[in-house]
């Protein structure tokens, strides 16, 4: 498996469809990297040579924050706002939507399995 930025991507799949293993890496991102480091969207990611995986490597390295970096930046803009106070940080500390979607049906992600309510029987 080639390792790009401490991540394994599959040596099967197409090297387009492998970079997005790697986190902040999409679709259109992958395949913008690839124009630039001038390597065929549908080779093989076990095909590529050890200067091609440099050469993508320290593209990405260069030009975006990915992995570790952009899972602490994220998380570091999440607690900004929950110690600011302000509605998106109130939001994020309570678990419910952040975004303005409607909580009284669905939002079963954020919210969490339904307390049961009641449940017995009186004799």
């Amino acid at each position: 498996m080639p390792r790009i930025l401490g991540v394994d991507i599959p040596r099967e799949k197409r090297i387009e469809a492998s970079l997005p293993y790697i986190y902040g890496i999409g679709p259109f991102r992958a395949r913008k990297i690839l124009k630039e480091a001038k390597i065929d969207f549908n080779r093989r990611s076990k095909d590529l040579t050890d200067e091609e995986v440099a050469r993508i490597t320290s593209l990405i390295q260069g030009q975006y924050v990915v992995e570790g970096d952009l899972r602490r930046e994220i998380s570091q803009n999440i607690k900004r706002l929950v110690d600011l106070g302000t509605y998106r940080g109130l939001r994020h500390r309570k678990g419910l939507p952040v975004r303005g979607q409607r909580t009284k049906t669905n939002a079963r992600t954020r919210k969490g399995k339904k307390p049961i309510m009641g449940g017995r029987k009186t004799e």
